[in-house]
């Protein structure tokens, strides 16, 4: 830990450090895990969602295995000109590529979802925004969000605070999220662990699907 981590962490202690832990029902969020993030060449190239999508198939499996709901969302612009982004697409021009028959907006082939695995669309940062997730989620009888995908700046903190937000525990695998650079990475990770839900790690996710 580096000395400003450390610094942050006693700052924090006690006040920002509260943990809440699994619930009852899980459900696996596998968020934007496509190929514009790990090609090489691509603008969105980001080496630490290489690292986390490398490490999901175990987590797929033992989600799998134990029956816990597996989601997957993807960006998908389908409007001319991308104008179902908005002012998103205006701030962030590089989301453009993410529109059918590009093959950024392609999963991973590491995380390509099963049939039986639900794909939500979104065209935002967090998944439940303008999305159907919530309710899905309600339905199902979820109380805990198992968190991974990228970037862990962006559409992975938007979904873990709204996550928070509509009543869900927040559970982000730290192993199985990523960002183009540590720091941001690093730095959201604090953040949510402090305020919006645990970060754990892939081991202490593996251990509560096998063993709960």
């Amino acid at each position: 830990m580096t000395q400003h981590a450390q610094e942050a962490s006693d700052n924090y202690k006690g006040v920002w450090d509260g943990r809440i832990g699994f619930g009852n029902k899980p459900a696996l969020l596998v968020v934007d895990f496509m190929q514009g993030y790990t090609t090489p060449g691509s603008p969105l190239y980001a080496p630490g969602v290489v690292e986390a999508v490398a490490r999901m198939p175990r987590l797929l499996v033992a989600a799998r295995e134990a029956r816990v709901p597996v989601i997957h969302t993807n960006i998908l612009y389908l409007a001319q000109d991308q104008r179902d982004g908005g002012i998103w697409v205006k701030k962030a021009p590089v989301m453009r590529a993410m529109v059918p028959g590009n093959p950024y907006a392609t999963f991973c082939e590491e995380v390509i979802p099963s049939d039986d695995e639900l794909v939500i669309t979104k065209q935002y940062a967090s998944a439940f925004f303008g999305t159907s997730l919530a309710p899905t989620l309600v339905a199902m009888g979820v109380d805990t969000l198992i968190l991974t995908g990228c970037s862990t700046s962006g559409c992975i903190r938007a979904t873990a605070v709204d996550g928070l937000q509509h009543g869900f525990r927040v559970m982000v695998v730290r192993d199985c999220v990523g960002d183009r650079h540590p720091a941001p990475h690093e730095a959201n990770l604090f953040d949510i662990d402090s305020k919006y839900g645990d970060v754990v790690s892939l081991d202490e996710t593996l251990n509560h699907l096998r063993h709960d």
